[in-house]
């Protein structure tokens, strides 16, 4: 777990020295990608795959606190919004599979989860810290990039996710 900490901050440090910059923000079109699921579930999954959907884009780590309070609330968003066009994904960044799976057993979700151990998705992003998520809207562009999490969070994103979904696809 030290070792995955250490390999994400200096992935994090060279963000600036790469030509990340602030990384991507409101109104740019998300960077596309393509990761492998999680062990237990077969192939690959595209954020491309999810075009037409509103998807909330969310980077996390198994040794990260507030990612224990997001993935009951973005599980419930998923549940309530789900059958309108919602979608999470969520992309793991450890090092070491096994670290996110015993994450995933203590609080399980329904919603695709992915995994990136390079960062090269993540450093795509400029994500700076864990958790950060990116509500994309139906046509791939990302609309709110939400940096930590905080329990009052999960209401504002869902008022966030609303407005999307009653754009027209």
């Amino acid at each position: 777990m030290m070792r995955s900490r250490y390999l994400l901050a200096m992935l994090l440090l060279c963000l600036p020295l790469s030509g990340q910059g602030a990384g991507v923000g409101a109104g740019q079109e998300a960077p596309a990608f393509e990761l492998p699921r999680l062990a237990g579930e077969e192939g690959a999954l595209a954020l491309t795959d999810l075009r037409g959907k509103v998807v909330y884009v969310d980077f996390w780590a198994s040794w990260c606190g507030p990612c224990r309070l997001s993935f009951p609330q973005l599980q419930a968003l998923h549940e309530e919004f789900g059958p309108q066009g919602f979608e999470v994904l969520a992309v793991n960044v450890d090092e070491f599979e096994p670290d996110a799976l015993q994450f995933l057993e203590e609080i399980p979700v329904t919603y695709p989860v992915v995994r990136d151990a390079s960062g090269a998705t993540p450093a795509a992003y400029g994500v700076l810290g864990m958790p950060t998520g990116y509500l994309i809207d139906r046509q791939g562009v990302v609309r709110k990039v939400h940096q930590g999490f905080r329990k009052s969070d999960g209401e504002k994103l869902r008022q966030e996710i609303v407005e999307l979904l009653a754009v027209a696809s």
